[in-house]
């Protein structure tokens, strides 16, 4: 017993040294403490969740491999998630896949060479130094100033006044205040903190009413800002006929707030984020309610800090319109139009971006390394673009292949990496050298040795994966059924996870240890304007 005992602390430090040479930060949350053995990919506890992240994309592959087999009629013995070694003739490639003699052709080779990416050109960190005696809603209206607010102000009243010209005037309404478009936009992000599905209950007497804060506003009056709330209250008369014009100001004002207050570290990753609807109403509502929810409209993909977990870049497409990303209708097109938008602003500083399968090319990652910016993806046969590859590298062998054991192929600076973990997994990376191993480092299965890249992708991605984890957990809940509104409450959400982050990183956060919930109901506080509102309390 106390040799397992031993054995299990030699892990966990050996974990925690590797994690922290990563240049992955502790819990930006707080409130996981200082134990960073939860990394999925570095547990010397039980496997987690999170390690599905790349396992179902290696069952994906294997799944394929077991109907190319039943495809070419040989014997199905093997069992496909038993390490989808393949059959025992290898069949065609993904479309656009190289033959042997092609891949020659074209420069692949498994003659490896040492790749160095040049150094990252900035300190990572926030952009800016916030007094200590800084609150909430200060690092807040970083991203929404009061200039931001006093438009939402302005939009709204010329809204209502252009509304009830042509309905009819509305007795009940008075142009709202700056003031009361603060306490507006504090009870919406109360839902956040509460957790409460309608904003609403604040004012009920069930079990979500809040009176400590439903005495600053009459329901009544919050009901009438809802119903004209606007950003933008009318249509330009030039320019775009974009389906997100109503909130575009906003997200434009929103993402050069995140560019001026943030520098984000060398390694990013590109991705979607957990945004699906409230896991406690999906597992307790009715087949009918559920039927009534809408689908959401719109797709977000962001540009995020590994080391930190802060948003560094959104990109929102509407599924449906008119815009340049909706007549794309092949995803990984898509997705490449997509990545290049999040990453224009980071040419030239030699950033490492991770990215999923459906964003991982040859043709896309070529084009970022002329922006010297260097790139290191999982790929996938089904999900991604193999143009360009070689197809011994993307399609099972005959012979079986051991846990760890990888091949290599390379072009250029760009290296081809097949490595095998219960599966086969594959990343096309010139972000680091196929020379340098690295290892996954598993409670029950000890070190697992592996390619410097495969190890890089899994700590960072994990880390990621954790912060969806907790972001999800402080969503502002409040659903309403314009686009434009969902867009700019989870634009709102992703500020204030930011704002969040920005403070543990200040001196602010040596005055009052806040968790993420205490952050939050601060900034409520603070929002309506209500007293106890010093850092300290």
């Amino acid at each position: 017993m106390a040799e397992c005992g031993r054995k299990a602390l030699s892990l966990l430090e050996a974990a925690r040294s590797r994690y922290e040479s990563l240049q992955i930060s502790d819990d930006v949350f707080g409130e996981s403490g200082d134990d960073s053995s939860d990394n999925p990919f570095y547990s010397t506890s039980g496997d987690s969740d999170s390690d599905n992240y790349i396992a179902e994309v290696g069952e994906e592959d294997q799944h394929q491999h077991h109907h190319q087999k039943r495809g070419d009629k040989e014997s199905s013995g093997q069992r496909g998630g038993a390490g989808g070694g393949g059959s025992g003739r290898i069949g065609a490639g993904p479309p656009g896949s190289l033959s042997r003699s092609q891949a020659e052709e074209e420069g692949w080779t498994e003659t490896l060479q040492d790749v160095t990416v040049p150094p990252f050109k900035e300190t990572y960190g926030p952009a800016q130094k916030m007094p200590v005696t800084a609150t909430a809603l200060d690092f807040f209206q970083l991203f929404v100033p009061d200039n931001c607010i006093q438009n939402m102000v302005t939009q709204t009243n010329m809204y209502a006044k252009k509304f009830q010209e042509r309905f009819g005037s509305d007795e009940g309404w008075r142009p709202v205040t700056a003031q009361e478009m603060k306490a507006f936009l504090g009870f919406v992000t109360s839902t956040s903190v509460h957790r409460c599905e309608s904003v609403l209950s604040i004012w009920s007497s069930g079990f979500f009413s809040n009176r400590s804060i439903a005495l600053k506003m009459s329901q009544a009056r919050f009901e009438k800002i809802l119903k004209y709330f606007h950003i933008v209250a009318f249509r330009p008369s030039q320019g775009s006929n974009q389906g997100l014009y109503k909130i575009q100001p906003f997200l434009d004002s929103l993402q050069q707030s995140f560019s001026y207050t943030f520098r984000p570290s060398q390694t990013q990753v590109l991705h979607e984020p957990l945004i699906d609807e409230d896991p406690v109403f999906i597992t307790t509502c009715t087949e009918r309610e559920l039927r009534k929810r809408k689908k959401r409209k719109f797709s977000l993909w962001v540009r995020q800090c590994t080391s930190t977990g802060f948003i560094c870049q959104i990109s929102v497409h509407l599924k449906e319109g008119t815009d340049a990303l909706a007549t794309l209708k092949n995803k990984p097109q898509l997705h490449s139009l997509v990545a290049k938008q999040l990453c224009q602003n980071i040419s030239g500083k030699n950033s490492i971006i991770f990215t999923g399968p459906s964003i991982t090319s040859l043709s896309l990652f070529t084009e970022f390394s002329k922006q010297d910016i260097y790139c290191c993806g999982l790929l996938s046969t089904r999900k991604s673009d193999c143009t360009g590859l070689p197809q011994n590298m993307l399609i099972c062998g005959s012979t079986p292949a051991q846990r760890g054991q990888s091949r290599v192929m390379m072009k250029g600076s760009m290296s081809l990496i097949s490595w095998y973990n219960k599966g086969h997994f594959r990343f096309l990376t010139n972000g680091y050298s196929p020379t340098k191993q690295g290892i996954i480092i598993k409670r029950k299965s000890g070190e697992i040795p592996c390619p410097l890249a495969v190890e890089a992708f899994a700590a960072h991605l994990s880390y990621i994966c954790k912060y969806d984890d907790k972001y999800s957990k402080y969503f502002i809940f409040h659903k309403p059924n314009k686009t434009w509104q969902q867009v700019f409450w989870l634009s709102i959400s992703i500020a204030i996870n930011n704002a969040y982050i920005l403070y543990k990183m200040s001196d602010a956060y040596t005055v009052k240890r806040y968790s993420r919930a205490q952050f939050g109901e601060r900034l409520v506080r603070e929002l309506l304007d209500l007293d106890d509102c010093s850092p300290t309390q």
